[in-house]
């Protein structure tokens, strides 16, 4: 039974996508072929023409959208236009567009894009809308969009055929929109502050600056691989050598790893880098840009994700990952002093470590496994092992560990900053120490890169650099599940 209803849901479907390729082939033969227009002459927007009523009313204006909805009714009709800003209503008369248009219009389908030039008013029911006085068909849909009362629910659908989801999910419109307003608050805030917005190579040679696996590609012209960057650092830093003091780029990165609710193969990330500062002075800056940005676009410093309310008002918490780790696991990392110490204790703790791992490596696992999701209010984690942070200044006072941090809200890293390594001789032996880890079968460690030793060799200032995900930031300020919700065309595995 449920094939046959399929089967006869089918031919219903193809009938209907027939049946408008057939309105096509008339308008053509009578001359009127839509896609033969080339441009419309919009004066407005549907929120315009509401919020600009008193200003408006009886005044022509004409505006343009998808017809979403349309009820006829003998001599007059009505339909409802979205447009980038909203709907609006649209009635039209055949006495105010004459009998033939009126026909036409009679014929349109939902999913049609219209152009439409009236009078604005208001229905007694008081509805503002625009009194037609000429309808123009500027695109016809072949396709039939999803029923209404439904939309488009279907989450593999919705990412695979955004342009419908835009359509059919007012939210997810303006969640872009918001992602839009987010980015250019961090370039206006960034502008503000003295730093110049560049733009540094996609291919290269070496993908460093992070611990991730590359994707790989090959030059024909060259007859050389290349790698996709997996980070933005090692070129900003070379512009820092240069005398280029604050600089940033926000850019597409790519990581050949898995793929969940917060990470996607390709995502866009920020890398600043200040020239005289040291982390403290990032951590100042990160408090400061999220504030500026959470006001610019929400107009406000407090924002909920998934119910939980987070406030950038306040001061941000400030942790070593010792303390941390130490709060949250009972495990003072102070008082372990060698590895086979550290072994004992995460045997004890039940806390999964590979032959490879050094002291500094088993503490990171600790705080993965019980501080990141207590995380929820805006924390800056400090002093990371020097193990896992091959870029970054030691502290002088405990050189086990460096000069770093990460940001965390809602459980989540939402930024990682350094006070950067400008000894080229300690980089050196740092990159030396990434290679052991590639020879062990460590496909996420660096690979050293000879010109940026040279750059450093030249002479770096001290400088403090920060990397931000533009994704989860977007994320959090949208409101939205999943990483997917922020990206316009999330990866996926084909169909086929």
């Amino acid at each position: 039974m449920a094939e046959q209803n399929q089967a006869k849901s089918q031919d219903e479907l193809n009938h209907v996508l027939q049946a408008r390729r057939d309105k096509l082939a008339e308008l053509q033969v009578a001359g009127k072929d839509p896609f033969v227009i080339t441009k419309y002459d919009v004066t407005a927007h549907s929120s315009d023409v509401k919020e600009n009523y008193e200003e408006l009313e009886g005044k022509e204006v004409a505006v343009a959208g998808r017809m979403m909805f349309k009820r006829v009714m003998g001599k007059a009709s009505f339909c409802n236009l979205q447009d980038l800003k909203g709907r609006i209503q649209v009635y039209v008369a055949r006495d105010s567009v004459g009998e033939e248009p009126y026909k036409d219009f009679k014929k349109m389908d939902i999913g049609d894009i219209v152009g439409v030039r009236g009078t604005v008013f208001k229905t007694k029911t008081g509805e503002i809308s625009i009194h037609a006085e000429e309808v123009t068909l500027l695109s016809k849909s072949l396709q039939v969009l999803p029923e209404k009362f439904h939309g488009l629910t279907d989450t593999d659908t919705r990412y695979r055929q955004r342009y419908v989801d835009l359509i059919m999910n007012e939210d997810v419109k303006d969640t872009f929109i918001k992602r839009s307003k987010i980015l250019a608050a961090i370039r206006r805030y960034l502008a503000g502050e003295g730093f110049i917005e560049v733009e540094t190579p996609m291919l290269v040679a070496n993908a460093g600056g992070a611990a991730a696996r590359p994707f790989v590609t090959h030059s024909n012209a060259l007859d050389e691989d290349f790698k996709l960057r997996i980070s933005l650092e090692l070129y900003l830093k070379r512009l820092i050598v240069g005398g280029l003091e604050r600089v940033y780029e926000i850019g597409r990165v790519f990581r050949n790893e898995g793929v969940d609710t917060r990470h996607n193969p390709e995502f866009t990330l920020m890398e600043l880098y200040q020239a005289y500062t040291d982390y403290h002075g990032m951590m100042d800056l990160t408090e400061n840009l999220y504030r500026y940005v959470a006001k610019e676009v929400l107009g406000t410093t407090t924002i909920v994700y998934n119910g939980i309310e987070m406030d950038l008002g306040q001061p941000f918490a400030r942790m070593t990952m010792v303390d941390a780790v130490k709060k949250y696991s009972g495990v003072d990392f102070n008082e372990i002093h060698s590895l086979e110490e550290a072994r004992a204790a995460a045997k004890e703790k039940h806390i999964q470590f590979e032959e490879r791992h050094k002291k500094g490596d088993i503490l990171n696992l600790f705080f993965e496994e019980f501080v990141e999701e207590h995380l929820v209010q805006p924390t800056f984690i400090m002093d990371h092992p020097v193990e896992i942070s091959p870029l970054t200044k030691k502290k002088p006072e405990n050189p086990e560990y460096v000069e770093r941090f990460e940001f965390f809200m809602n459980g989540w890293e939402m930024a990682n900053a350094y006070s950067e390594l400008n000894d080229p001789i300690d980089q050196r032996e740092r990159f030396r120490a990434q290679e052991e880890l590639l020879a062990q079968g460590d496909e996420e460690a660096n690979h050293t890169d000879e010109d940026f030793l040279n750059a450093l060799e030249i002479g770096m200032p001290p400088t403090g650099g920060i990397g931000f995900g533009i994704d989860r930031m977007c994320m959090l300020l949208t409101d939205s599940a999943a990483i997917r919700d922020v990206l316009l065309f999330p990866t996926m595995k084909p169909l086929d």
